[in-house]
């Protein structure tokens, strides 16, 4: 249920507001840019735009009188299908704009939700798109029916508006509840698959970021998958989570989500929570910041706002500052100076992953160990849960029966395993001659 249709053929129109009253000192400097990108991204072809300038909005039509009647005369000799504004408009300002214009409008937050139905490729994708789009769909029925307005109400008046109103009202709630059902019921497979991974040991780092940060890169590099990356808002929506392939990490479970934004509309935070859940499961975050983007420090605290309301502000983080090979040696340098737990690379070079794979070890295992251990004859069980964590490298028994493991292991889980007893670490490697 695309809310533009046949986005081919259509010429739009941008106005980006600037409102006083909404300004913050941590606005974005090139949040024109990025308003310009998200209807790019969108397939809409741009025929011109324009900048205004206000105190406060309209209560009626959000744009002022004097902005409006400018616009139309701008407006009037072009070829334009459509007007998209940067702010989200209530369902009577969005109304009053398309009947003064004679032209479709849609805001913010109906560019965005465009974007995430054509991108939706997973079944619990497109659930969650589509249930955005119900919700925000509901509260603008109305506009559906402009036909109908001149429907008295009252006893013996009523007409066929009000009960097509109702009618749909009734369906997209019966649908609401319906898509929320099936949202459940994965949410409690993905708790199933959550426990799983926790018994078999694996660590989930997940990669969060604002959006076209070059996370996918990252995370293509990580596990050797192929997921599409592309330069454009939002190119990855589903969340994908594959198995690490390098054999410097431990036994980690890397996971891709999708990218944030400014002004997120609420109903896809609250749609996606089958998403965003993946990150409340995390062992660890891999902040992925584009650190050549001039707003990267506001972009990194509307992102950390985004966790904090979500709730896993609490999780640790690792900043990884990418597309470093856009940047002078000179401003690295500079950056690298700053005490924070971050590193410095270019996900898309493939350059400077030491540093970040000693971070995650580190944070998530205290370390690795890799060396060999030995395990009494009678102690399988322990045997077999190496070998279910996947972390045995090698194994020779002794004529005695004794076994003895070459493991790959976080220091921290090894640490548990030596308060067993028969449980040892060979520190040298002619021990392991003497039994044979």
């Amino acid at each position: 249920m695309d809310l533009i249709e046949d986005k081919k053929f259509q010429n739009a129109f941008l106005i980006y507001v600037s409102i006083d009253l909404f300004y913050e000192k941590n606005e974005l400097e090139n949040d024109y840019d990025e308003f310009k990108s998200l209807v790019i991204s969108s397939g809409l072809d741009i025929k011109d735009c324009r900048n205004l300038n206000q105190k406060i909005p309209s209560i009626n039509t959000f744009i002022t009188k004097g902005n409006l009647e400018n616009l139309k005369l701008q407006i009037l000799d072009k070829d334009i299908d459509i007007l998209i504004i940067n702010h989200e408009l209530n369902a009577s300002q969005t109304r009053n704009l398309e009947k003064y214009f004679n032209k479709r409008v849609i805001d913010k937050t109906e560019l965005i939700l465009d974007i995430f139905a054509s991108r939706a490729s997973s079944h619990i994708g497109k659930l969650q798109v589509e249930l955005a789009q119900l919700k925000h769909l509901s509260t603008r029925l109305i506009r559906g029916w402009t036909h109908l307005e001149r429907q008295k109400g009252g006893i013996g008046l009523r007409g066929p508006g009000e009960t097509q109103l109702e009618t749909d009202r009734r369906l997209i709630g019966k649908r609401i509840k319906r898509l929320n059902e099936r949202l459940e019921k994965s949410h409690k497979q993905k708790e199933i698959n959550r426990y799983s991974r926790k018994k078999s040991r694996n660590k989930l780092v997940a990669l969060v970021g604002y959006t076209n940060a070059g996370k996918t890169t990252l995370f293509n590099k990580l596990t050797e998958s192929s997921q599409l990356a592309e330069d454009k808002l939002f190119a990855t929506l589903d969340s994908v989570t594959r198995k690490n392939k390098h054999p410097k990490y431990g036994p980690i479970l890397f996971s891709d989500t999708v990218g944030f934004i400014s002004d997120l509309p609420t109903q896809l935070v609250e749609s996606f929570k089958a998403t965003l859940d993946e990150l409340t499961a995390a062992d660890l975050l891999l902040h992925v910041v584009d650190i050549h983007d001039v707003d990267y420090r506001t972009k990194i605290q509307k992102v950390n706002n985004i966790l904090s309301d979500i709730g896993v502000s609490n999780i640790p983080q690792i900043i990884v500052n990418n597309k470093c090979d856009l940047l002078d040696s000179s401003k690295i340098k500079q950056l690298k100076n700053r005490k924070q737990n971050e590193v410095f690379l270019s996900a898309e070079n493939g350059n400077k992953f030491e540093d970040l794979r000693s971070k995650i070890n580190m944070i998530l295992f205290n370390g690795i160990y890799k060396g060999w251990i030995s395990i009494e004859k009678n102690m399988g069980n322990v045997r077999s849960s190496l070998f279910d964590m996947g972390c045995v490298k090698e194994e020779k028994i002794s004529q005695c029966g004794k076994m003895f493991v070459k493991i790959k292991i976080g220091n921290d889980e090894l640490n548990e395993l030596l308060d067993i007893k028969g449980f040892e670490v060979c520190h040298d490697k002619d021990i392991l001659l003497k039994h044979y």
